[in-house]
């Protein structure tokens, strides 16, 4: 188990960089959206660079991180069987599953928009960026503290935060309304 510290470290370098991605895909996704709007030649000079910013993000970054921590993360499981038993480790697995369902919720917007196939709003996807942020919360309160009384006060944090979030998207969206360059 001499390489047990190098799978783990790839597997963290491999998590942040699957978490910087979807942290940066919905921006993209919001810029795109709101260049749809404009006038020509703004609209195809902004919309032909922000697809070909989100692909590379999405196929070089994203998609192969988090290809990559999933295969670290079940070979350190194989390593450490006894983490399975654990229920902190149920809960982790949970809020894992959760985050593979948003990539894939978040790669269904992504093809939308590599079509010009405008549904959302640039609003929706500001709230929707804050998805990975609260699996992010959960999974490293879960990680760190290890304990079912712990983690219930992580999740209530978790949701102040979501509070806090929507607060100041509200704050921010006032703000922008009353000067768009913002």
């Amino acid at each position: 188990m001499e390489y047990y510290n190098y799978i783990k470290s790839l597997h963290l370098i491999f998590v942040v960089t699957w978490f910087a991605g979807l942290f940066y895909i919905p921006r993209l996704f919001v810029y795109q959206i709101e260049a749809f709007h404009k006038p020509s030649p703004d609209k195809e000079i902004l919309g032909n660079q922000l697809k070909l910013m989100a692909k590379r993000l999405w196929n070089i970054i994203t998609w192969p991180s988090a290809i990559l921590a999933t295969i670290f993360a079940v070979w350190l499981l194989i390593l450490q069987p006894v983490w399975l038993q654990q229920p902190w480790m149920h809960v982790k697995l949970l809020f894992v599953l959760l985050l593979i369902m948003y990539q894939l919720k978040t790669h269904q917007f992504y093809k939308q928009l590599q079509k010009d196939d405008v549904r959302k709003s640039s609003n929706f996807m500001r709230l929707w960026n804050e998805g990975a942020t609260f699996i992010l919360f959960a999974v490293v309160f879960l990680v760190i503290l290890k304990s079912a009384i712990n983690w219930v006060f992580g999740v209530i944090g978790i949701f102040v935060l979501g509070i806090l979030l929507m607060l100041g998207f509200k704050i921010y969206k006032n703000i922008r309304s009353k000067n768009p360059d913002a």
